[in-house]
């Protein structure tokens, strides 16, 4: 009888042997999909969403400068002399009130409601904007010049804006959010190429024959 209960006990103890290992295999394989995951680029959820979080900051402070973008190339196409200049400040104001709107599809895909954040590059970049307006004579090749200059740089800002947030949110997964804004980045590159060829097509030969004041 003794030996009996003997065996029984080593058996217990070479069942509990196996268990233990059992548990430190799945622990092992755990840790390699944990090392797979940072090793692919994953984001634990805590950054992710800390990253979403920014993405939407961000995006707030796009989606006021656009809006404020509207009225700044109103004054401008106001202010040009060269009707293709006109034309092409028309067709940037067109195409950024889709800019609104796929805006404010990327605040829903991502279940945030639209909200303007102040955003002080494009406040200080607009003013500029309107002093060269001011410092220009109306109906000169040189205004237009101007003109083109201040455009050029809130197109520079707003692609390397989307640029950027394109990147965040590919990072985090959200492919849907991503080429939202880079068809708007695609149209911002396209925009300042034109800019440049009317500048160098007649309206900076225009300016370099004008009389100084």
């Amino acid at each position: 009888m003794e030996k009996k209960t003997t065996t029984k006990k080593a058996d217990s103890k070479s069942t509990g042997t196996k268990t233990s290992t059992s548990g430190k295999a799945k622990s092992v394989k755990t840790d390699n999909k944990k090392s797979a995951s940072a090793k692919k680029g994953k984001l634990k959820d805590e950054d992710e969403s800390s990253l979403k979080d920014f993405l939407c900051e961000e995006l707030k402070d796009i989606y006021y400068a656009e809006n404020a973008i509207l009225k700044g190339l109103t004054k401008m196409k106001d202010g040009a002399t060269s009707d293709k200049l006109k034309k092409a400040i028309e067709l940037h104001y067109n195409q950024t009130e889709v800019q609104i709107s796929r805006l404010e599809e990327a605040f829903k895909l991502l279940d945030k409601k639209p909200v303007k954040k102040k955003c002080e590059a494009i406040v200080g970049i607009l003013k500029e904007g309107d002093e060269v307006l001011k410092d220009t004579e109306k109906g000169t090749f040189t205004r237009d010049v101007a003109i083109i200059i201040a455009s050029q740089k809130v197109e520079h800002y707003e692609i390397a804006t989307y640029g950027s947030l394109a990147e965040l949110a590919r990072t985090i997964d959200r492919e849907d959010v991503a080429k939202l804004l880079e068809s708007t980045l695609a149209e911002e590159k396209d925009t300042d190429v034109s800019l440049t060829e009317l500048a160098t097509d007649k309206i900076n030969e225009g300016a370099a024959k004008e009389p100084a004041e």
